[in-house]
């Protein structure tokens, strides 16, 4: 393991201005607006082939150069602390152990791209954190990192901190931007772009908390360094929040093209006692479920997409062969099922029929034609549901029915492989 992002969390006080200077703090940040144009910095972060890591993988820069291009006065950076996914907490960690190097990644960002006012959108169940990047922020403006003329030169930037309330939905960027104007949070038509429109009509920038924390390293070290960890097509490290059936769970650094057996087995020392792996679902409920054959897969953009998965927000989740996968994927249909905004007819009945679906499988009512609907519905979800919620939500269904599809047909002939229900014909027992 690595720590090229997190190597300050646990090591500092979180609030102290001091130790974080002394750390290497803030040097990313006088480096781009002593000795850098706005171009440069985003060539510099262009070079490091930083991508997203909120989920989309987009590259970073190009994301930037888009907010760069706009002719406007005004221009918006928005921090997506927004942490909903479950089994996902890797954020958590940068919040509550390096604020400041989440909140320079900002200040950079808005100095590339010409923003004069940032927000930090934290979901509502991190108060700690919430009041930690008060604070924050706080500190900074009375240092002059935030504020006018931030360290004497011709740059304004400030920022406010905005809480959600608890809508898994807000973690999509356009939802987000909805919430902090004071709306509903539900996902907007797309085009036009964030970039282009955004936050009140103006051109915004939308990262999440882990992309901005690796911009003050990227300008620190030099994107050549930087580029060294991880592989060609991902560089850099990649915070992983792992849980489930391994023996030690948590928040790891690992360098991009290490494998989920190294994963499992080294990082986090194998299995509970006892337990035998079933398969890793990665990426949080919306995230792909892979078979313990394919745990050789590395961790890398290009390397996933071979399979049509994503890495999604870094979450792992271990599970063992006493979960009936029908049953894990109708639990996690509910979630997404609870939290459709319902704006758009694919994700908002498409959750609901599968879940009735599952149901007839789970209660030794299903049939063959079952299976073939719920592979219908689900990729209709996929293609054509209007954010990112609805297009990932059937993803475990899919990755399921193709890699456990046996699993799935021993329902149907009132058997749960599982053993979690005992199905008789035509009768279900739950035990």
């Amino acid at each position: 393991m690595v720590n090229l992002l997190s190597k300050l969390c646990g090591k500092i006080s979180p609030l102290s201005i001091k130790e974080y200077k002394e750390s290497g703090g803030f040097e990313g940040l006088e480096k781009a607006i002593f000795k850098m144009s706005p171009k440069e910095v985003i060539d510099e972060v262009k070079n490091s082939n930083l991508r997203g890591r909120g989920g989309a993988a987009f590259p970073t820069a190009l994301k930037w150069n888009f907010v760069a291009m706009e002719n406007s006065e005004d221009k918006f950076v928005i921090c997506n602390a927004d942490e909903g996914e479950p089994g996902t907490f890797k954020d958590k960690v940068l919040l509550d152990g390096c604020p400041f190097q989440v909140i320079e990644g900002m200040i950079i960002a808005a100095y590339a791209v010409g923003a004069n006012k940032g927000y930090i959108y934290i979901r509502g169940e991190y108060p700690k954190s919430k009041e930690i990047l008060i604070s924050g922020v706080k500190i900074l403006q009375e240092e002059g990192y935030l504020g006018n003329k931030i360290l004497g030169k011709d740059f304004s930037f400030d920022i406010e901190i905005r809480s959600g309330a608890g809508a898994y939905v807000c973690g999509e960027e356009t939802a987000l931007i909805e919430s902090i104007e004071g709306n509903p949070g539900r996902s907007r038509f797309k085009p036009p772009y964030p970039p282009n429109k955004g936050l009140w009509g103006k051109p915004t920038l939308v990262n999440n908390v882990e992309t901005l924390a690796n911009i003050p390293v990227i300008l620190s070290i030099g994107s050549e360094e930087y580029k060294k960890y991880g592989t060609e097509s991902s560089t850099g490290t990649k915070l992983l929040s792992v849980s489930g059936r391994v023996v030690n769970k948590g928040v790891y650094e690992i360098e991009f093209g290490t494998t989920l057996k190294e994963v499992v087995y080294d990082i986090c020392e194998g299995m509970e006692e006892g337990k035998k792996i079933k398969f890793v679902q990665l990426g949080g409920s919306s995230g792909a479920c892979l078979p313990e054959s394919l745990l050789d897969t590395k961790l890398d953009f290009d390397e996933l997409r071979k399979l049509e998965i994503g890495l999604g927000s870094g979450a792992v989740l271990v599970v063992d062969d006493s979960i009936c996968v029908v049953d894990f994927v109708k639990n996690a249909t509910k979630f997404f099922d609870h939290e459709s905004c319902g704006k758009c007819t694919p994700c908002r009945e498409g959750n609901k029929h599968i879940i009735k679906i599952l149901d007839n499988l789970t209660n030794g009512e299903g049939t063959e034609r079952d299976l073939k609907l719920l592979n219908e519905i689900a990729m209709v979800m996929k293609q054509a549901s209007l954010c990112g919620l609805g297009q990932a939500a059937p993803t475990a269904l899919l990755t399921t029915l193709k890699y456990f599809e046996d699993e799935y047909k021993n329902h149907i002939k009132y058997n749960c492989p599982a053993g979690t229900c005992s199905l008789k014909e035509g009768v279900a027992i739950n035990v």
